[in-house]
């Protein structure tokens, strides 16, 4: 597993061995000495979630507040995505940026974010079976959220708002100046 630390400091895309041959293909998709190796930190994932959507599904960007913060690793199983991790921690030099990832099936690349970080996709493909680990168990009460076309973030989303399908809560999030930036 090779593991690129992206801008944001803690962000890191990661890049599987892929044994292929004319059967099909092998890969370890998790290996927790290596991850914790490659990560450098001690991290123990609590819950695994799943979700299936199609073209223009735009979830996010959402993320846990204090004690209920999460650190997500993330991959698609079916599909294709552009993944999206916002910087949200106060003391850091990149706060406010995000990175951007275009996960799939056929590349095979999971991406990182340690806690403190906003987090979203959009399903580019004509449906993407995502799959994400985290660190800390979902608490409704400590959802908070970003809205995905904040000027400020300037998110390049590369696909037409008006073809997005989003939530009605997601439509309604504060802006990165509005969000309640609790740790």
């Amino acid at each position: 597993m090779k593991f690129i630390e992206t801008k944001l400091k803690g962000c890191f895309i990661l890049e599987p061995k892929i044994i292929k041959d004319e059967r099909g293909y092998f890969m370890e998709s998790f290996n927790e000495k290596t991850f914790q190796e490659g990560i450098g930190q001690k991290l123990t994932f609590v819950q695994d979630n799943q979700s299936f959507s199609t073209k223009g599904v735009l979830r996010g960007l959402h993320y846990q507040r204090g004690e209920h913060a999460q650190a997500k690793l993330v991959r698609v199983l079916q599909g294709e995505v552009l993944d999206v991790a916002v910087d949200l921690r106060p003391d850091s030099k990149t706060y406010g940026q995000y990175e951007s990832v275009v996960l799939s099936a056929e590349n095979q690349l999971q991406f990182f974010m340690p806690r403190g970080f906003a987090h979203g996709f959009l399903v580019l493909s004509e449906t993407a079976t995502f799959f994400y680990k985290c660190d800390n168990l979902y608490n409704k009460e400590s959802e908070a959220g970003l809205i995905f076309n904040d000027q400020t973030l300037n998110i390049n989303w590369n696909f037409p708002f008006k073809d997005l399908i989003i939530s009605d809560k997601d439509l309604v999030l504060p802006t990165l100046q509005n969000c309640n930036k609790v740790w």
